[in-house]
C-alpha cells in the first residue's frame, strides 16, 4: 500500500490495467496498477524487461495505439482523470504539464532536423518566446546536461552525437517546460556514470526548486536506491512488492524482489580475484540460486594476439562558412594502441563521447580511420578491398549500442538473425533457422518470437536479439558496443555469462566497450580507460580497479552508483570540470604522450 503523504499527490493513478489486442482477444499486460507520487517526491518502478514497466507510463501519457490498446482504472493529475480528456487537451498536458524521458533518444529525435531547432519546438509550443530567446534558452539548457560546445552545436544533427549525447539532448527537452510530473523511462542507461550522477542530481535539484514529482523507471538497482523514496517491484504486469526503498532492499519479502537484488553487480565484489567472474543466476520465480558464481576463462599465455591495434586515429573534418571550408577536425581517436588475444576481454570505458564506439568502428572501418594501423591474425585490415573486408567482418562481429537502429524493423527477427547466415553462404535456409532458434533460445528468448518484428519487444529483447545475431557467424572476435547496458540486471547475469561461456567454448575474444563498471569489473581481463579520444590507462583488470592511478579513472570509479538507500541524500558537485571538447582547430598537432609502466602492464599516461 503507498504512504500517505501529507500534501496532495501530484499524479495518482488507482487500477491501471493495460490490454493489448491479440487476435480476437485482449491481453492484460499491466494488471491493476495503483499507486501515487508526491510533490517532490521520486517513485521508481522496477522488475524485468518486458514486466510491464514502460507500457505503465506510455498509459499514464496516453501514447498507446489506440486500435491495439485498451487502458482502464484513473490516472489523475492535479485533479483530472487524464483518461478521460479529448485528444487535444491531452497534447496540452504532454510536455508542459507532464514530460517524458524516452529510453532510446534515436528513436525519439527526429533524423532530418537539428536538435537546437527540436528542443526550441517543444519550448515554444507551450511558452511565446521570440527566435532568438528561444535560441538561448536551449543553448543554457544543452549547457546544464553538459553538452560540450552547447552554443556551436545547436545546427548539429542527432547521428552527429554519441548515444549518451544524445540522451542528454532528451533529457534538456525534457525538462524545457519545468513540468508538475517527470516520467523518466531508463534516463541514464546510455550515460557513462560521471554523467549519469550530474544528471540524478540536476533531477534532484529541479525537484526541490519546482516540486517536481518523478516516476523513475530503471532496471539499475544502485540508481534506485540513489534516487527513489518508494519503489515498486513489478513482474509479469503485476506490483509484486511496493514500500520505502530503504525497506525494498533491507527487508524485501518477495522472492522476485530478493533474486533482483541478488543479481547487482557490484563495485569491489572482485577484489583479489584475477579472473573474471560468472554472476550467480538467481530463480526469478522461488528467489533461489540456479547457478553458483564461479570462475571465467583465462586466455592461452605466449599466443600471438588476434588483434593488433597501432597508432589508431580517426578525425572527422568541420566545414563551416558559405563554401563549407574545413575549418577544424574533432579528434575523435587519437594515437590509440592495444592488442587483443583470442580468449581475452578487454574493456574499454569513459565517458560518452570519449572514443570508445567509434574505435570498435574503426577497427572494422564502419567508420574509415584517418591514420594507424589494424592487424587480425597477421593481415593488415586497412589494406583490404571490399570483398576481402566483407570476408574479414564475418570473423569481427560488432554488438551495436542502439538495437532499434541495427534491425530491420520491416524484418521478422528470425529473418534478420538468420540474414548472416545465409548471406556468407555459410549454410540452407533450414541450417541458418536452427541456429537462429538454438542462440535466440540461449539468450532468453523462446523459438515462437522468431516471427515477430523488432517493434513488438522491449528494448532489452532487442538487445538480446543483437547479441544472438553476432553470434551466428562463430566469429573469432566481438566488438560489444554496450551490449547490455539495456538490459535488467537478471538477464544482464545471464548475458554476462553466456558471453562469458562462449569465450571458453570457441576461444573468443571480446572488445567489451562499457559505461557500466561493475559489469566491466566482473568480465575483463584488462581494462583501458580513455579520455578525449586517447587511452589514459591501460593494464590489467585487477590492477585497474584496485589501484588507479591516472585522475580521470579515479574519477570514474568515484561516480559509480551504489545500491545503498542510505546514499539517497548525497549530492554530487554540479559544476564540476565542463567535459572538454574534442574539436581541434586547423593546423592542430597533438601533444606527444608518454607512459609510466606502475606494474607489469599496467601503464598510466604522463
Amino acid at each position: 500500500m503507498d504512504i500517505p503523504s501529507a500534501q496532495p499527490p501530484v499524479l495518482s493513478v488507482s487500477d491501471l490495467t493495460t490490454a493489448f489486442r491479440s487476435g480476437d482477444q485482449w491481453k492484460p499486460v499491466v494488471r491493476n496498477l495503483s499507486f501515487s507520487i508526491a510533490p517532490r517526491e521520486t517513485v521508481a518502478i522496477v522488475g524485468e524487461s518486458g514486466s510491464g514497466k514502460s507500457v505503465t507510463s506510455l498509459s499514464i501519457m496516453r501514447l498507446l495505439p489506440k486500435h491495439s490498446s485498451r487502458i482502464e482504472g484513473k490516472v489523475s493529475l492535479g485533479g483530472r482523470d487524464l483518461l478521460t480528456l479529448g485528444e487535444e487537451e491531452m497534447r496540452k498536458v504532454r510536455g508542459n504539464d507532464i514530460s517524458m524521458i524516452f529510453q532510446e533518444p534515436m528513436t525519439s529525435l527526429n533524423p532530418i532536423f537539428p536538435i537546437g531547432k527540436q528542443i526550441a519546438e517543444a519550448i515554444t509550443c507551450h511558452r511565446a518566446l521570440s527566435r532568438g530567446e528561444a535560441r538561448a534558452e536551449v543553448t543554457r539548457l544543452l549547457e546544464k546536461v553538459r553538452i560540450p560546445n552547447a552554443k556551436g552545436r545547436f545546427d548539429d544533427y542527432p547521428h552527429q552525437f554519441s548515444g549518451g549525447m544524445r540522451q542528454r539532448v532528451m533529457i534538456a527537452m525534457a525538462l524545457a517546460s519545468k513540468p508538475k510530473l517527470l516520467i523518466a523511462d531508463e534516463p541514464t542507461t546510455a550515460l557513462d556514470v560521471t554523467i549519469q550522477g550530474q544528471i540524478l542530481d540536476l533531477i534532484k535539484t529541479l525537484q526541490e526548486e519546482e516540486g517536481m514529482a518523478v516516476l523513475f523507471i530503471t532496471h539499475d538497482m544502485g540508481v534506485v536506491a540513489e534516487v527513489a523514496d518508494r519503489t515498486i517491484v513489478m513482474f509479469r504486469g503485476d506490483a509484486v512488492e511496493t514500500g520505502a526503498t530503504g525497506d525494498i532492499f533491507s527487508r524485501g519479502r518477495h522472492p522476485y524482489t530478493r533474486a533482483l537484488l541478488s543479481a547487482v553487480p557490484r563495485l569491489g565484489s572482485m577484489a583479489g580475484r584475477p579472473r573474471p567472474m560468472r554472476f550467480p543466476v538467481i530463480d526469478i520465480v522461488t528467489g533461489e540460486t540456479r547457478q553458483a558464481e564461479s570462475e571465467g576463462p583465462v586466455p592461452v599465455a605466449g599466443e600471438r594476439p588476434v588483434l593488433e591495434v597501432k597508432n589508431l586515429t580517426t578525425r572527422f573534418d568541420i566545414r563551416s562558412g558559405l563554401f563549407g571550408r574545413k575549418s577544424g577536425a574533432v579528434h575523435a581517436v587519437e594515437n590509440v594502441s592495444f592488442d587483443l588475444k583470442a580468449g581475452e576481454t578487454l574493456s574499454l570505458v569513459g565517458e560518452s563521447g570519449c572514443g570508445k564506439s567509434t574505435t570498435g568502428r574503426s577497427i572494422i572501418r564502419l567508420v574509415e580511420p584517418t591514420g594507424g594501423a589494424v592487424s587480425f591474425s597477421g593481415h593488415d585490415v586497412m589494406g583490404l578491398d571490399g570483398r576481402s573486408l566483407h570476408k574479414m567482418r564475418r570473423n569481427i562481429q560488432m554488438v551495436f549500442q542502439d538495437p532499434f537502429a541495427s534491425l530491420d524493423p520491416r524484418m521478422t527477427v528470425g529473418a534478420a538473425v538468420m540474414e548472416p547466415f545465409i548471406e556468407h553462404g555459410l549454410g540452407t535456409k533450414q541450417q541458418a533457422r536452427d541456429k537462429a532458434t538454438d542462440l535466440l533460445r540461449r539468450v532468453g528468448l523462446g523459438p515462437e518470437m522468431m516471427r515477430r518484428f523488432p517493434h513488438e519487444f522491449s528494448g532489452g529483447q532487442r538487445q538480446r536479439i543483437a547479441i544472438a545475431r553476432s553470434l551466428i557467424l562463430d566469429p573469432k572476435v566481438i566488438i560489444a558496443d554496450e551490449a547490455v547496458s539495456a538490459l535488467d540486471v537478471s538477464v544482464k547475469a545471464q548475458v554476462c555469462n553466456l558471453l562469458l561461456d562462449l569465450q571458453q567454448s570457441f576461444n573468443l575474444a571480446y572488445l567489451f566497450i562499457s559505461h557500466d563498471m561493475a559489469v566491466v569489473e566482473r568480465v575483463s581481463h584488462r581494462v583501458a580507460v580513455m579520455y578525449l579520444g586517447e587511452i589514459v590507462e591501460i593494464g590489467p583488470r585487477r590492477e585497474v580497479f584496485e589501484n588507479p592511478q591516472h585522475p580521470y579513472t579515479k574519477k570514474l570509479m568515484a561516480a559509480v552508483p551504489i545500491p545503498d538507500p542510505a546514499r539517497r541524500t548525497l549530492r554530487r558537485c554540479l559544476s564540476g570540470d565542463e567535459t572538454r571538447s574534442p574539436v581541434r582547430p586547423l593546423g592542430y598537432t597533438p601533444p606527444r604522450r608518454s607512459y609510466h609502466e606502475v606494474s607489469e602492464r599496467h601503464f598510466v599516461q604522463v
